[in-house]
C-alpha cells in the first residue's frame, strides 16, 4: 500500500492511512452482513454509525475517536467554503459555485459519498469490496477487471463479462447473455459472452465498419503501429490519456516479442506512471511522484537520451532516471503497441502488470511526429482489435459555464446546468422560483437518515408532463440494497414503495392522475404501516412483510430524478425521471424550501407559475400553493420603504393572499388587546379577509379569529378555546364594489365590529378563557387549503382590494411589494 494516502479535507488525511490493511469506511449495514459495526455519539447525541471491512484488523486502534468524530460530522453534505484547486477537500471534481461555495462531485461511473468529499465506484457491492479489502490493494483506487490482450484473438481464461456500458462512463449493467457463435472476422468470448472485433469494426457480430478518431480501450484491446526508426539513441515522447482504472499498459515496443532484448515500456501501476526501458544491459526505471487522474485526462512527455530518462505527468516534476549496465543505444524492430501487449510474451519477469489499458487515448507524438489513430492508408494504425470510438473526447468541444458539467448523449455533448442557470452552456442566469424537471433533472438535499427510524410524513405537490418517472427516492446503499422509500409514476398511477430490511410494500393509487394539473401526494408511515392518499380520493393502507419496523436512509435524498438508477432498488418499476413542475415538500410537518435547501440540482428550470413574475417583490418570499400563491415577508421587511405605486394596496383574487410571521404583527395579533383597522373593497358577497389559527384545527374549541364577508354582510368570528362567538355587522352591504372602512377590536372575551359610520356591535365569548393561542401567523386574503385548515367556516379567498391595515393605530402592515399586486387597485383612488 502507498505511503501518502489522499487528503479528504484540509489538515485531514484517509483513514485508510493510519491502517495496518488497506481498509474503507461504508454506510452502515444490517448487522446480519459480515461487516462489523460500530457507532460514535456525537456532540448534542447524534448517534451516527459506521462500519469497516474486516480486512482492517486492528485498524481501530490506530484511529482516534476525535479523526473519526471529524470525518463523520461531515455525513451527507457536498457544499462547503473555500476555493477548488490543490487545498479542496474534493476527490475527484470541485466546482466553485458562488459566494465561497464549493461544491464536490465525482466523475462518470462514481457516486458522491455520504462524507460529501470523496466518491465511490457504481457497481462496487458490498461483496466486492470485501474481496478488494482481502486482496489488499489500495483502497484510494477501484480496479477494474484485468485482461490479458492475444494477437491471434483467442480467448483469455481472465476474461471478465462484459457489461453494457457508454464509452465515458464506468456506470454499468450486466448485458443479458447473448450468443456470440457468429463474430465473422472477430473472436467469441463465450463466457461473457461477447465478440471481440477487429479494428474499425463494431457490433454484435462485428458486422459494421467505424471509423475511429480516438480510441478507447476496452482493457483487452491494442492498437499496433509500426516499429520506430532513427530513435535508437533519442526519444521524445508525448502522449494524452484518460484511464478509468489503476492498472494497464500505455505503450510497449521493443527488438522482440518476448521481451528478450531492448525495449521500451509506459505503463500504470498501481495508479503511478511508470517508464521502464532496457538497453540491453538492465532495466531502469523511472516513476512518477503523482498518482494519475482517474476520468480526466492526463499528459505525459518522456524524454530519453542513451542510457538517461526524465518523465513528467500532467504539471508534476520532472523524474529523472537511468538504465543499468554501459549500452546506451536500443534496436527496435517490434511494432509500437498502445492499449496493450499486442503480441508481446515474456512480460511478467519485465513489467509488474500485463493488464492491458482500459480507457482513451487521444494524442501520440513520438519524435515530432503526431500519430494518426485511423488504420492505413487514412491513418497510422495497422492493426488493432477490441477498440471503440471515444465519446468522452466530444466534450472538450463544450464548454460548459457556471460549473456545468459535460455528458455525452449518442453523437453529441450536452451541459449539465447547476441551480440556478440555463442554456446549452448554462450562459444564462435563472431566478429560479418553482422548479420545473425536464426528464435528465434532479434535486439532491441530506438524507433522512435516523430522523424517520419509526415515523415519516410527506406532502408533496406535483404537476406532471409525463405518466411515468421518480418523484422521490432516499436509499440505504449505493447498489440499490438495503432500506429505501420511493414515490414514482406508472402509467398515470401514483405509488408508493418502502422497503424496512425484510421485504418492500407498495401502495398504488386507485386512479391514474391528470397532466397538466397540480396534485397533491400525501405518504404517512408509521412503523410497518404505511398510508398513501392522492388529492382527496379515498386513502389506501398496506404492511410491509418482516419482522422489522424501523427506516434508516443514510444516503442523499433525490427529488426529481437521480443522477444514476443503478442506485435505486429494483423493486422500483420506473427507470426514468419525472417530468414536470414540483411546488412543495413537506417531510414530517416540517415544510421543505426545495430550491433554497438543496444541496445540488442539475437541469432545473423555471414552471409557468405566478410566482415566477415576483409578485411579492424582492422584500417578500412568493410560496406556491397549487396555482395560487402567498407572500411570505422576510424579517423587517415592513419597515422597508419599498411600496407599490406610492400606496399600500393589495388585489387578491380569491387564489391570492398574503401570510406574516413577522414577531412585530404576531405580539400585537396575540396580544389581550388588538384592534384591527382597515380599508377594503370587493363585489364577491363571501371570502375571508383575516385570518390566524392553529396549525391543526381538528378540535371544535381550537384558538382563532377571522375576519370576512357571508353574504355581502361583514363579520368578526373568534373563539378563546371555551366557545365561538360571531358578531355580524348587518346595516351596510359591503359587497358593493365600493371603498369601506371596517374597525374590529378584541379586549379579552369583549368584541365589536363597525364599518365606515356605523353602529358598533358587539358581543362575549363564552367560558372563562381570555388569551388567543394561534401559532399560524397572520393571513390576509386568505390561506391554502382554506377549507380544512378552517374546520369548513370558509369555503373563498377575499376577491378585491386592501388600501390599509393598522394593528393597535400605530403599527401599519405593508400589503404589497410590486407594481402587479396593485394593478387591479387603481381605477379608483383609495
Amino acid at each position: 500500500m502507498n505511503g501518502s494516502a489522499k487528503p479528504i479535507g484540509p489538515g485531514r488525511t484517509d483513514i485508510a492511512e493510519e491502517c495496518c490493511r488497506p481498509c474503507i469506511l461504508i454506510p452502515p449495514v444490517r448487522s446480519d452482513d459480515d461487516i462489523e459495526q460500530n457507532e460514535i455519539r456525537l456532540k448534542g447525541g447524534r448517534i451516527i454509525k459506521w462500519a469497516h471491512l474486516f480486512g482492517c484488523g486492528d485498524a481501530r486502534r490506530h484511529i482516534t475517536s476525535k479523526r473519526m468524530v471529524a470525518l463523520l460530522t461531515r455525513t451527507g453534505s457536498s457544499v462547503s467554503n473555500g476555493k477548488c484547486g490543490h487545498e479542496s477537500p474534493c476527490e475527484q471534481l470541485c466546482y466553485e459555485l458562488h459566494d465561497g461555495i464549493i461544491e464536490c462531485d465525482c466523475h462518470q461511473g462514481f457516486l458522491l459519498h455520504q462524507d460529501g468529499y470523496s466518491c465511490i465506484e457504481l457497481n462496487t457491492t458490498m461483496e466486492t469490496l470485501r474481496e478488494e479489502a482481502e486482496m489488499e490493494e489500495d483502497v484510494l483506487y477501484q480496479k477494474g477487471a484485468s485482461f490479458s490482450a492475444q494477437l491471434m484473438l483467442a480467448p483469455s481464461s481472465t476474461d471478465s463479462p462484459r457489461r453494457a456500458e457508454d464509452a465515458t462512463s464506468r456506470g454499468t449493467t450486466e448485458s443479458l447473455p447473448q450468443p456470440c457463435d457468429d463474430c465473422g472476422q472477430g473472436n467469441c468470448l463465450p463466457d461473457s459472452p461477447r465478440c471481440q472485433c477487429p479494428f474499425g469494426t463494431t457490433g454484435s457480430k462485428c458486422q459494421t465498419d467505424v471509423d475511429i478518431h480516438t480510441p478507447r480501450f476496452s482493457g483487452q484491446g491494442w492498437l499496433a503501429f509500426p516499429a520506430l526508426k532513427a530513435a535508437y539513441k533519442h526519444v521524445q515522447l508525448e502522449i494524452e490519456f484518460r484511464p478509468e482504472v489503476v492498472e494497464g499498459i500505455l505503450f510497449l515496443t521493443g527488438e522482440r516479442d518476448d521481451l528478450a532484448g531492448d525495449f521500451m515500456a509506459l505503463l500504470i501501476h498501481q495508479g503511478y506512471v511508470e517508464f521502464r526501458f532496457d538497453c540491453g544491459s538492465g532495466v531502469g526505471v523511472v516513476k512518477s511522484q503523482e498518482t494519475v487522474l482517474l476520468n480526466q485526462w492526463n499528459r505525459l512527455a518522456v524524454y530519453r537520451h542513451r542510457w538517461d530518462a526524465w518523465i513528467q505527468l500532467n504539471t508534476g516534476k520532472h523524474v529523472q532516471g537511468r538504465s543499468k549496465g554501459l549500452f546506451s543505444r536500443m534496436t527496435f524492430r517490434e511494432p509500437v503497441f498502445i492499449g496493450g501487449r499486442g503480441n508481446t510474451s515474456g512480460l511478467q519477469e519485465k513489467l509488474p502488470t500485463d493488464h492491458g489499458f482500459k480507457g482513451c487515448i487521444r494524442h501520440l507524438q513520438i519524435n515530432d511526429y503526431n500519430y494518426k489513430f485511423a488504420a492505413v492508408p487514412k491513418g497510422d494504425a495497422v492493426k488493432g482489435f477490441d477498440i471503440d470510438d471515444c465519446t468522452a473526447d466530444r466534450c472538450s468541444k463544450v464548454p460548459c459555464q457556471h460549473g456545468g458539467k459535460c455528458l455525452t448523449s449518442g453523437e453529441s455533448a450536452v451541459c449539465l446546468c447547476p441551480l440556478g442557470f440555463s442554456g446549452d452552456l448554462c450562459e444564462s442566469s435563472l431566478d429560479l422560483q418553482v422548479p420545473s424537471f425536464n426528464g435528465s433533472s434532479y434535486l439532491r438535499f441530506p438524507g433522512l437518515g435516523s430522523s424517520v427510524l419509526s415515523w415519516l410524513d410527506i406532502v408533496i405537490v406535483v404537476k406532471p408532463s409525463d405518466l411515468n418517472g421518480l418523484i422521490l427516492y432516499n436509499g440505504h446503499r449505493v447498489d440499490g440494497m438495503g432500506d429505501f422509500v420511493a414515490i414514482y409514476l406508472i402509467d398515470g398511477h401514483v405509488e408508493f414503495t418502502f422497503d424496512l430490511g425484510t421485504g418492500a410494500a407498495t401502495l398504488r393509487s386507485t386512479d391514474p392522475i391528470s397532466l397538466g394539473e397540480w396534485h397533491e401526494i400525501k405518504i404517512s408511515r408509521t412503523g410497518r404501516l404505511a398510508v398513501l392518499q392522492v388529492d382527496k380520493n379515498p386513502s389506501s393502507q398496506i404492511l410491509s412483510p418482516g419482522a422489522f419496523t424501523q427506516l434508516f436512509l443514510p444516503l442523499n435524498l433525490y427529488i426529481g430524478g437521480i443522477n444514476n438508477f443503478e442506485m435505486v432498488s429494483p423493486k422500483v418499476k420506473t427507470r426514468s425521471s419525472f417530468v414536470g413542475c414540483i411546488q412543495g415538500l413537506t417531510i414530517n410537518y416540517q415544510p421543505v424550501q426545495i430550491l433554497f435547501e438543496a444541496l445540488a440540482g442539475v437541469n432545473i428550470n423555471n414552471c409557468p407559475h405566478p410566482c415566477v413574475s415576483k409578485p411579492c417583490g424582492d422584500v417578500a418570499r412568493c410560496v406556491p400553493h397549487f396555482d395560487a400563491f402567498k407572500c411570505v415577508c422576510t424579517k423587517h421587511c415592513e419597515e422597508s420603504g419599498e411600496v407599490a405605486n406610492g400606496n399600500h394596496v393589495a388585489s387578491f383574487s380569491g387564489n391570492t393572499y398574503l401570510h406574516y410571521t413577522d414577531p412585530e404583527i404576531l405580539s400585537r395579533i396575540l396580544a389581550n388587546k388588538v384592534s384591527i383597522n382597515m380599508r377594503f373593497r370587493t363585489t364577491s358577497p363571501n371570502g375571508l379577509i383575516v385570518w390566524t389559527g392553529r396549525t391543526e384545527m381538528r378540535q371544535t374549541f381550537g384558538d382563532f379569529l377571522a375576519i370576512g364577508v357571508k353574504d355581502g354582510y361583514l363579520h368578526l368570528r373568534y373563539n378563546l378555546g371555551s366557545g365561538e362567538t360571531i358578531i355580524i355587522f348587518n346595516e351596510t352591504r359591503v359587497d358593493d364594489g365600493n371603498w369601506h372602512r371596517v374597525k374590529a377590536l378584541r379586549s379579552e372575551q369583549e368584541g365589536s365590529i363597525a364599518v365606515d359610520h356605523g353602529k358598533v356591535s358587539t358581543d362575549r365569548s363564552p367560558g372563562k378563557l381570555k388569551q388567543l393561542n394561534t401559532n399560524t401567523g397572520l393571513y390576509i386574503g386568505g390561506m391554502g387549503d382554506m377549507e380544512t385548515s378552517t374546520l369548513y367556516k370558509y369555503h373563498k379567498g377575499f376577491q378585491g382590494c386592501i388600501s390599509e391595515l393598522t394593528l393597535n393605530s400605530e403599527y401599519h402592515v405593508k400589503l404589497a411589494w410590486s407594481a402587479d399586486a396593485t394593478s387591479h387597485c387603481r381605477d379608483i383612488p383609495p
